[in-house]
């Protein structure tokens, strides 16, 4: 009875086996197919405000057309919001954001205009002859990858004002 029973298992092992290879087979190529047919990234252009307050965010880039910088995107406290959204088309792109609540500001040495409120604006010379204010953009590098991320925070950059930080991914 025992050789029996022993001999029912190896028929059923090998029996089986064709089957187990084919099933480990399938989630393999599941598994590895997944690596070639996954989603793409998301590429876009992406300003992160990790303060508390409410902040106010331009952004300057070079167009085909020349020039041109856009704003006022209001980003929440511990919030992300896309400003380009798709793939890059400019390898240096320039940022300026105020707190809202606190008065204070991210800024760099490049100037560019900007308006009190809602703003598409061509050119980045003559601000206030053209009825603009200007404002100190900080210039990010992008090296030409498809997505770019800025994080806004509170802590001091070098002992002076705010950081703000970029990271970019292809």
């Amino acid at each position: 009875m025992i050789s029996l029973v022993r001999i029912m298992k190896t028929a059923t092992l090998k029996a089986m086996r064709p089957r187990l290879a084919a099933g480990i087979a399938a989630t393999g190529l599941a598994i590895a197919g997944s690596a070639f047919w996954a989603s793409p990234a998301l590429a876009d252009f992406r300003v992160c405000n990790a303060t508390q307050s409410l902040v106010g965010v331009a952004i300057g880039y070079r167009a085909q057309t020349g020039w041109v910088t856009e704003g006022w995107w209001h980003i929440e406290g511990s919030t992300c919001k896309t400003l380009i959204e798709g793939p890059l088309s400019s390898r240096y792109y320039y940022l300026y954001a105020e707190d809202a609540e606190r008065g204070g500001r991210w800024d760099g040495p490049v100037n560019m205009c900007v308006a009190e409120r809602e703003f598409k604006i061509a050119g980045a010379g003559d601000c206030f002859a053209r009825g603009f204010q200007r404002s100190g953009f900080e210039e990010y590098d992008t090296r030409e990858q498809s997505s770019w991320m800025v994080q806004l925070t509170d802590e001091p950059a070098d002992g002076g004002a705010p950081a703000i930080t970029g990271t970019g991914n292809q």
